[in-house]
């Protein structure tokens, strides 16, 4: 697999109460990743970037909320969310605490 790709695949953390409590208490963590990767990729990316090691990949398609600005109803993008568990003994630390 192309390592330039797996650099592109993760978008970043998502950081919310909902992610925090799966990471706390599942080893899982959440990312936000582009719409065309797919899992096998995704967990690859997590491996390299973190030197981790990755038990399973869930992801989640985000539909784009509707919005209103000001007269004009638009809608924001569509976006992708994935599931990361690692193996036992793995973790990752956002921080980069000293």
């Amino acid at each position: 697999m192309n390592q330039e790709r797996l650099m592109k695949v993760l978008m970043g953390p998502v950081v919310s109460e909902k992610s925090t409590l799966a990471a706390d208490n599942g080893g899982q963590f959440v990312f936000r990743v582009s719409t065309d990767a797919t899992k096998r990729e995704i967990g690859r990316a997590v491996e390299l970037m973190f030197d981790v090691q990755v038990d399973n990949v869930q992801v989640l398609n985000v539909k784009g909320k509707r919005k209103r600005f000001g007269a004009r109803v638009g809608r924001r993008p569509d976006w992708r969310k994935a599931y990361v568990r690692l193996k036992p003994g793995q973790d990752i630390d956002f921080g980069g605490g000293a």
